[in-house]
């Protein structure tokens, strides 16, 4: 009986466990030829693929922390991500079945546009919070780099999600 309640805890924290391992991955530097150091932004992945077809598993409160840790890893003013990955939880919460509905590509595209809306939104709260004007050339490389980092990461969670959260 332990073991069995044991195995459905670590089976319902593993979405939010996958989140904050890539925060800490996302926070490891890339070193990108005449970009500097650029790393997309993986923990954004998760929050948006989560919701879709676990948001049981997905909760608020573990979006927020995901984000604040985020924040606190990436010496962005705190509470930045934390407000982003909440929006992006509540955006795909409202819009579920449309992506559940679709294909692949409908579910990537509306990536593009939450990465897009989110990266320029960080954007413009760090380039205020430091008051200076923060390149867009690197905030545009960590968007491609999330962008195309996507499919991977959706093909690992569709397996996680088959074997491990079955239901």
């Amino acid at each position: 009986m332990f073991w069995q309640r044991l195995d459905l805890i670590a089976r319902s924290v593993s979405p939010m466990a996958i989140t904050l391992l890539l925060v800490v991955i996302s926070a490891l530097p890339m070193h990108i030829p005449s970009f500097g150091t650029v790393s997309p932004i993986l923990a954004l992945i998760a929050v948006y693929y989560w919701p879709i077809f676990r948001p049981d598993l997905m909760p608020s409160l573990a979006v927020f922390g995901a984000g604040l840790f985020q924040d606190i890893l990436f010496d962005t003013p705190l509470g930045a991500f934390a407000l982003i990955f909440l929006l992006v939880r509540m955006f795909i919460v409202s819009q579920r079945r449309f992506f559940i509905d679709n294909s692949f590509v409908a579910m990537w595209l509306g990536f593009m546009f939450v990465t897009a809306g989110s990266l320029a939104i960080i954007w413009l709260i760090i380039s205020l919070f430091n008051v200076a004007f923060i390149s867009p050339t690197a905030v545009a490389v960590q968007f491609f780099l999330t962008l195309f980092l996507f499919p991977c990461f959706a093909w690992l969670f569709s397996r996680v999600q088959r074997t491990l959260l079955r239901q």
